[in-house]
């Protein structure tokens, strides 16, 4: 292997893996180093699979943060990469536009519901989420209207970022820092039999605050585990809010890009939003970018000849021309027959391993949505506590990376995964409920 060649070139007096060489410098995200395992050394990754250092074959049942949904270095992604390599590596985005840009702009303006009208482009999905919020807070500033409260669920999560965490109800992420965030007001995400109650409560809350926005992952809650909601309830609540003119700002960083069974989540819904968050799987995990779309009224309100009421937010890789490439080539792929053809599979596959399972002693809750399915144990956990360390390492020697969420499993696979793959998943899902 490469990497052998360069250790003996440096002099190195023996060969070390990677998680060994890993551990000199590096901090993970979302790990207690104190007490964790050596990470895993990955060398290879192709369709619904990746390798591991010592060969062994993995498959990515959860597209690795649901980002590479059209698989792996898939060779359509690849190729346009490689060609806008030799034309355009990159260019700052403040006086310049390129192709690229203007490209995915076109195509996904087609995609995106049809009261979204531009485009800010961001790095990642925590600061397409900053981009909003403060697109929100300003959208009032230069109105000249004073306003300090968010409105988001409750154990809602949109990032790390300090307007996304504030926006964020998961206290294993935001504890230290709590007392330095947004004001924010939370409520419970509705149900079929609770929206009543629900929409009273936001109705205290607009009584009794200046709100700026409502921010919600639409239809389903990704980092609380896989919950799901009403599209009923969440298409009153923002009604609500436009009756009072607040802002809605859709979180689709995880929904977006057909895991739903529509384009986007917000394709469920009568009343769109406002303002829509978008990564992930918007590059299909070739390149890190994001983009903050919005309504023109939303715009609007930035254009004066008060040069202060710009929108002053930017970031040095905004717009980068190989992740807009990668894009574009992605939006190519989402509704091609043969991917279509595979999220439908997935879909109905996903209904029957719930069918299957609902009824088991160890299940207190089945449920799916497009390709997302999640499966609650009878067990109680925290959310980073041993059941999940346990469940995560039995999983990665069954050869499956599942990354559990306290006591709630979930799948969210590659649309190219294999019907062999796809059952495979189900299967050592089922040993568990055999073995925890």
């Amino acid at each position: 292997m490469q990497d052998r060649e360069i250790e003996n070139s440096m002099g190195d007096t023996g060969f070390k893996k990677l998680s060994e060489r890993d551990k000199k410098h590096i901090w993970h995200p979302l790990t207690q180093h104190q007490t964790a395992a050596p990470r895993l050394g990955i060398v290879k990754a192709e369709g619904a699979l990746i390798w591991d250092e010592e060969g062994n074959e993995y498959i990515d049942g959860i597209a690795s943060w649901y980002t590479a949904m059209y698989g792996h270095c898939h060779p359509h992604i690849v190729n346009a990469l490689t060609k806008q390599m030799n034309t355009l590596d990159f260019v700052m985005f403040s006086g310049f536009t390129h192709q690229p840009a203007i490209d995915l702009s076109e195509k996904l303006i087609e995609l995106l519901p049809k009261n979204q009208e531009k485009l800010f482009f961001n790095d990642n999905g925590s600061t397409a989420i900053e981009a909003g919020i403060k697109m929100a807070m300003q959208y009032y500033h230069n109105k000249g209207i004073k306003r300090n409260t968010l409105i988001a669920f409750e154990n809602g999560f949109h990032g790390d970022t300090f307007a996304a965490m504030s926006a964020s109800g998961l206290s294993s992420y935001n504890g230290p820092f709590e007392d330095f965030l947004l004001q924010v007001k939370r409520i419970p995400v509705p149900q079929e039999d609770t929206i009543d109650e629900v929409i009273q409560a936001l109705e205290t809350i607009i009584a009794e605050n200046s709100c700026i926005a409502f921010v919600f992952e639409p239809l389903v809650q990704g980092a609380a585990g896989m919950k799901f909601h009403s599209a009923k309830g969440l298409d009153t609540l923002i009604k609500k809010c436009r009756e009072n003119d607040i802002l809605t700002l859709a979180d689709e960083i995880m929904t977006g890009f057909g895991k739903t069974g529509k384009n986007f989540a917000s394709d469920h819904l009568h009343h769109k939003p406002d303002i829509i968050c978008l990564s992930k799987a918007l590059t299909a995990g070739m390149f890190p970018l994001s983009i903050t779309s919005c309504s023109l009224q939303v715009y609007n309100a930035f254009l004066s000849d008060e040069v202060s009421k710009g929108f002053f937010h930017a970031h040095t890789f905004s717009a980068h021309p190989l992740g807009c490439t990668a894009a574009l080539a992605s939006l190519e792929l989402l509704n091609a027959a043969e991917i279509v053809d595979r999220r439908e599979y997935i879909e109905e596959a996903h209904r029957e391993f719930v069918a299957k399972i609902e009824g088991h002693d160890k299940v207190e809750s089945a449920r799916s949505i497009g390709v997302i399915l999640a499966v609650d144990l009878k067990i109680k956990s925290d959310r980073y506590g041993s059941l999940r360390d346990e469940l995560y390492t039995f999983f990665m020697k069954e050869g499956v990376n599942l990354r559990p969420l306290g006591n709630t499993i979930y799948t969210l696979p590659p649309y190219v995964i294999t019907d062999a793959q796809l059952q495979k998943i189900y299967n050592v899902i089922v040993q568990a409920l055999e073995l925890f």
